[in-house]
């Protein structure tokens, strides 16, 4: 019996040790290149779409310059630099992030590019319920010298903070699943959610996330 409990008593401190492990934040960003390069504008090149939804690419570029303007950066406006691609033969995202980014330095002069790929975009459909996410990763790297400066993910859903009420019961639950995924699909509810993973993405001044750049009156305080 003794031996028992002495057993039982080791597959505690196990599992707590486990947990704790588990709990515990990724390790520190190391931002000694990006401190270095210290960039002020940011070029955002048109995202990289894995989703099944065509429209993902453009719903969100078009909500990415606010937190890097947010944060302190000049960001190209994304008309623009959509036009110039056009006008010289790019017009799919994974053929400008090919481009050299010496080359993108030439012809934007930007200090950095922002290269985004978006995972997740839209609504799914499930027995009880409809949900709209948008997931997407994002790279920051140095122009001058192609060095990544930093790297993130995030993402968002409309599952967030939810007041399920299924005083309906089934047939409520399913009729209500069915409306929201009509409403999702007519709305593009998958805009407004990009633009909640963009800010989780590319705010500055939380763990890990993109440094304050030099028009933020708390630049170089992180």
């Amino acid at each position: 019996m003794r031996h028992f409990f002495r057993l039982i008593s080791c597959l505690a401190v196990a599992a707590l040790l486990s947990a704790c492990a588990a709990s515990q934040p990724p390790a520190k960003r190391d931002y000694t290149a990006y401190k270095e390069s210290k960039p002020r504008s940011i070029l955002v090149l048109p995202p990289l779409n894995n989703s099944p939804d065509v429209n993902a690419s453009y719903s969100v570029l078009s909500v990415l310059t606010y937190p890097l303007a947010e944060a302190g950066y000049y960001v190209l406006p994304v008309a623009l630099v959509d036009s110039t691609f056009k006008q010289n033969g790019l017009t799919v995202p994974g053929d400008i992030h090919q481009v050299a980014p010496a080359k993108l330095r030439d012809i934007f002069g930007a200090d950095a590019g922002l290269y985004v790929t978006i995972s997740k975009y839209g609504s799914t459909y499930t027995v009880l319920d409809s949900v709209t996410v948008v997931a997407a990763s994002a790279r920051l790297v140095d122009l001058r010298t192609g060095t990544e400066l930093w790297s993130g993910s995030a993402s968002a859903s409309s599952a967030e903070n939810q007041n399920n009420n299924n005083n309906g019961g089934l047939v409520g639950m399913l009729i209500s699943a069915a409306i929201k995924q009509i409403a999702n699909n007519l709305s593009d509810s998958g805009h407004d959610v990009a633009g909640i993973t963009s800010n989780r993405l590319l705010s500055a001044g939380h763990y890990n996330g993109l440094l304050f750049g030099p028009y933020s009156p708390h630049y170089g305080t992180d």
